[in-house]
């Protein structure tokens, strides 16, 4: 398939990466010594007076393309730390291990290195079942004080995408659409993400081409196989009460995981959860509504107050699934 000579993505990435220079951070490396080594942003100085946030990325693209829209809104009032998971940007590990838990524990061990204690973490699709994770460990140094998790189905079961809950019902194909090969998947994912998808049709191939090659060839099976270890086994019994405080923030058309489950979780976790529900926006809620989404994080995290969405009634109104 023909290539193009311009480099679109790697563009993107350098913007991306000045982006975050100029909120403050810097990149740096972590040798885990495991065969583990962890990516991360992190501040170029750490400010005592400020609090500690983390964010998680998901699946897709690396962790510069999901935050870097919102790094300049919470850089000024946090120490934001900004992890590559393990086998995105520049993360990897020659651990057999895939599940959650791993990169929850990689994730906290990193910060531990960092000398970070206490932390609020913000969660982005599958960095919310990390997230989440990270929240329940029992042990460890690394407090977690707050926990947004947007978009996360941390509450789906094994047996959920089998009965049709999502609308693909077999993990090699849900694989094979998150970690895309062809420009005609990468479109695919696209229609899946976005409530209003943006018009790729008329973007030549060589451009998502472009984006495949720098964005998803890389460790390619073993992302598919940590999508395969998040419903392997999966039951709601099994899944921890977090006692954080959590902000749960979901797409109202989200099809990659379903509103269903948000309303799962918030009864899961009963009072000490509110749930926001972004109207008319897919899974992609942080792009396609990037307004809203900062908004509502900066009433949560830098406020400390709730959004004007999970006021009482409306919370009422969302504990039942429509």
């Amino acid at each position: 398939m023909t290539q193009c000579f311009f480099s679109f993505t790697e563009t993107r990435n350098r913007c991306y990466r000045s982006m975050f220079a100029g909120s403050g951070l810097r990149s740096t490396v972590t040798d885990l010594k495991d065969g583990t080594v962890m990516h991360c942003w992190e501040p170029k100085a750490r400010a005592e007076s400020k609090p500690s946030l983390l964010l998680i990325h998901g699946l897709g693209a690396n962790a510069l393309w999901q935050w870097g829209d919102l790094i300049r809104h919470v850089a000024p009032h946090y120490n934001v730390y900004v992890p590559d998971l393990v086998f995105f940007g520049g993360s990897y590990t020659a651990r057999p291990e895939r599940g959650e838990r791993f990169q929850a524990e990689c994730v906290a061990r990193v910060m531990e290195a960092k000398g970070v204690r206490r932390v609020s973490l913000v969660g982005l699709s599958y960095g919310g079942f990390v997230g989440y994770c990270m929240a329940a460990m029992e042990e460890g140094v690394v407090m977690v004080e707050r926990v947004v998790v947007c978009g996360s189905g941390v509450c789906m079961e094994e047996r959920d995408v089998k009965e049709g809950l999502f609308p693909v019902m077999d993990l090699d194909e849900a694989a094979n659409i998150l970690v895309p090969r062809t420009p005609e998947r990468l479109r695919e994912l696209v229609g899946y993400t976005f409530f209003k998808p943006p018009p790729l049709w008329w973007l030549p191939s060589c451009f998502l081409l472009d984006f495949i090659e720098t964005m998803c060839r890389d460790y390619e099976q073993e992302k598919r196989e940590l999508i395969k270890a998040l419903a392997k086994d999966r039951k709601i019994s099994d899944l921890p009460k977090i006692s954080q405080p959590t902000l749960i923030i979901w797409g109202e058309h989200d099809q990659v995981f379903p509103l269903e489950l948000a309303h799962r979780l918030k009864r899961h976790l009963g009072d000490n959860a509110q749930l926001v529900v972004i109207k008319n926006a897919g899974h992609a809620f942080n792009v396609e509504k990037s307004k809203e989404f900062f908004s509502i994080l900066k009433s949560y995290l830098v406020d400390s107050q709730l959004p004007v969405e999970s006021s009482p009634s409306k919370l009422q109104n969302n504990n039942n699934p429509e």
